[in-house]
């Protein structure tokens, strides 16, 4: 056995049906009593509903979260909850949200507690991103300060999550797992975690999207999404989040089909660089030969109705080209090396959605 490292995330994690109805107790004990709500504008609702529940400990709700986090996003709330002597930024929702909480914590060390209402992962890591959208980047980092302290995981507040929502959300986790098979710093007990959490999706998001309140789903998925959570907060990421950063920050696609979509690409990108990783994903998959793993997944995206293509999402037709330069010129580690046409005529094939084998 080759010689690893494994460091656990400090953090506690709540799981269950109903959870969330413990959490003032919860936010009690750790302290918490000038807490912050935020959400994005579409789940300002259900913010104002949380924030009633938990009574005299909230001072308001903060219903200003955007996709990849703008700069100046990030500047306006740290600057409200300065003023505001917040001690705690809860953050209900998915990858928004998350991410917006962790933003102001890098600048003013206030605590994070999540409550995740999708599969996004956020929750689990101490990785934030920053986009400047003068100049159409994204930044991502590692910071201790942005690592929520308490999460609280209710699979009954993803059972309004649309069927279609549901299944890129369960995807984008799925990609985190993936990658972190290949990692740079992969360990064996992360790949099993990464294991388990592919297979847990694999089989929970089909059923979600046959019926959306089936519970069991829901909850095989919200564990699945979790240990996906565990597994980018532990480990680097590769190619796919390299593209996927790039699709965000540069073209502001959704985040989740963004991911959804590319993850068979980047997998027949990497089809044969790592055979240890390639047989886990294929067992994990039921795929019989790991070569065939990029269009298992492409094949189980048509299955759960995901957008198959990067034009459907809004990549305009330069794209694909633009998004390869970037990738090429500012690479994160992989376990091959980036060659710009074949990352290029991958791009090509996402961009009309063609199967990447």
């Amino acid at each position: 056995m080759k010689p690893f490292h494994y460091q656990a995330l400090p953090l506690d994690v709540y799981f269950g049906k109903g959870r969330v109805g413990d959490l003032s107790e919860i936010l009690n004990e750790h302290g918490y009593h000038r807490v912050l709500v935020m959400t994005t504008p579409e789940q300002e609702e259900s913010g104002q509903k949380l924030a009633a529940a938990l009574g005299s400990i909230v001072v308001g709700v903060y219903p200003h979260a955007v996709m990849h986090v703008p700069i100046d996003v990030a500047e306006k709330a740290t600057a409200y909850v300065r003023e505001h002597q917040v001690d705690c930024c809860l953050a209900l929702g998915g990858g928004s949200t998350i991410g917006l909480a962790k933003a102001v914590a890098l600048t003013s060390g206030t605590p994070i507690a999540a409550v995740p209402t999708t599969y996004a992962g956020s929750e689990m890591t101490s990785v934030y991103g920053l986009t400047d959208t003068d100049k159409g980047r994204k930044t991502t980092g590692k910071d201790p300060r942005v690592q929520p302290k308490v999460v609280v995981y209710d699979p009954e507040l993803t059972f309004t999550l649309p069927p279609q929502i549901s299944a890129a959300s369960g995807m984008n986790a799925m990609a985190h797992a993936v990658e972190a098979l290949y990692a740079e710093n992969k360990n064996p007990i992360i790949s099993m975690m990464a294991t388990e959490s592919i297979r847990a999706l694999k089989n929970a998001l089909p059923e979600i999207v046959r019926n959306p309140k089936d519970e069991a789903a829901r909850e095989q998925a919200f564990y699945g999404s979790w240990l996906a959570g565990i597994c980018l907060g532990s480990v680097g990421m590769a190619v796919h989040h390299k593209i996927c950063h790039t699709l965000g920050g540069t073209f502001n696609l959704p985040h989740a089909q963004a991911h959804a979509i590319t993850l068979p690409y980047s997998v027949q990108y990497n089809r044969n660089a790592d055979e240890e990783a390639m047989k886990r994903l294929a067992d994990a998959l039921d795929v019989d030969n790991p070569q065939e793993c990029g269009l298992a997944l492409y094949r189980l995206n048509q299955s759960l109705g995901i957008p198959m293509s990067l034009k459907e999402i809004g990549l305009p037709e330069h794209g694909a080209a633009e998004v390869a330069k970037i990738v090429c010129d500012s690479p994160y580690y992989n376990p091959r090396p980036y060659v710009y046409e074949e990352l290029f005529g991958l791009l090509q094939k996402a961009y009309l959605g063609q199967p990447p084998a």
